[in-house]
Parts: structure tokens; sequence; C-alpha cells
């Protein structure tokens, strides 16, 4: 058993959980800030420290191991900016972001962004590419990013790198990225009716059916 503070009270819990299972362990009944547990959905942000370290680490709870004397707590949500736009109505162009997101241009590079993203993501790059509307290399660097907010909670500029990500993603996806004729044939035969028995076969199902075809699936090579 291994001491850790949650909240700043003191809980024992075994050596070996994950921060999630040490949270649920301790009593706690997780309702927000947890998620898919497999470290893609980024509801688990957590920020924490150890006793007599000042020094603030970043992480998802469900992919982070607890350590004795670790402070904890989780960040849910971040109260960060978000644009609305209408996808349909906006140009893939640096001018869009910056009408956006025009705080952008304050950005210090001071890479806080970088160094608190749990997925080890180039987050100021990230940032740099937009300012100069490179949109397609935006999609690829953070491509990985799961919105947990860890990045604009550090930003001393108060900027959120992780929404004019998910813009520049968008964009590149809308008009940037080269059709795919597999998609458009599948949504096409989606529209013509094909997969309606089929569906209305799953949905009469019961759940150990249901479970029982999941299993026995057939799984497309990588």
């Amino acid at each position: 058993m291994i001491d850790i503070y949650i909240m700043g009270r003191r809980y024992q819990v075994p050596e070996g959980l994950t921060i999630i299972q040490a949270l649920e362990y301790a009593g706690y009944k997780l309702i927000r800030g947890v998620g898919c547990r497999a470290g893609f959905c980024g509801a688990c942000a957590t920020i924490y420290n150890n006793k007599n370290d000042p020094q603030l680490r970043y992480a998802l709870a469900c992919q982070t191991v607890v350590e004795p004397e670790m402070y904890l707590v989780q960040l849910p949500f971040f109260p960060a900016g978000k644009a609305f736009y209408d996808l349909g109505k906006i140009k893939p162009s640096g001018e869009v972001i910056l009408n956006l997101y025009p705080d952008i241009v304050k950005c210090l590079g001071c890479n806080s962004c970088t160094k608190s993203c749990p997925q080890d993501l180039e987050v100021m790059e990230c940032m740099s590419d937009a300012l100069r509307g490179d949109i397609a290399a935006v999609s690829i660097k953070s491509f990985d990013c799961v919105m947990c907010g860890l990045c604009a909670a550090r930003c001393p500029q108060g900027l959120v790198p992780y929404n004019i990500a998910l813009l520049c993603r968008r964009l590149y996806g809308r008009y940037l990225s080269l059709p795919s004729k597999h998609l458009q044939d599948k949504i096409e035969e989606i529209a013509a009716g094909e997969f309606d028995s089929e569906l209305e076969e799953l949905k009469n199902m019961s759940e150990d059916k249901l479970r029982q075809r999941y299993k026995e699936r057939t799984i497309e090579p990588p």
C-alpha cells in the first residue's frame, strides 16, 4: 500500500493502480473525468506533483500509475474559449484562423503547451504552423490530440491550442484532403438501403447475441 493525496486528503491505495483505479479504490464515484479508459478520449486530464517537489506534471489518469506521496487533482473540463463557425461557409486559409482565433498572435513561444501535453505532441509547433496558415501541417502534427485541454490550462496567454488544431483538422478534412472513393461508395450504398435489413436484424437482437456477433466479427487487416 502507498500513500497518495486526492484533493489534499491522504488515502492509502494498492501499489500499481492507475490514477483512475486509485480514485475509485479511495471511494470516488467518477461521473465526469472518466471516459474510454484507454487513452483516446482525453476526459481524464490530471495535474499532479510529488511531496516536496513543486514541479507540476500532466497526465491522463487512465494511463498513469500512482506513485508514493503523489498529490493529484483531475481537470475534467477547462473553460477554454471556442469559436463558432459554419464549416461549409469558411475557407481553408490563414486569415480564417486569425479571424476566429485572433489571440493566437500573442503566442510567446514558451513551449508550456508542449510540456503539458500527455500525448507528447509538439503543440507549440502546431501554433506556429497555424500562424503561418499551414493547415495541413497542423492537421498532421495534431492528429493524435485527445482534446484534454491541458495545453490551454498551462498557456500564460490564455490561448486554446487544442481548439485551434481542431479547426485546422476540420478545414483539412473538408477542403484539402483527397476524397475517398471507398467512403463515397459506402455512403451511396447506405442511402440506397442496402444495409436496412441487416440493421433491423441487429436492432431486434438480444444483448447476448449482439455481444456474440461482436466477438465473431471479421476484422480487416491493417
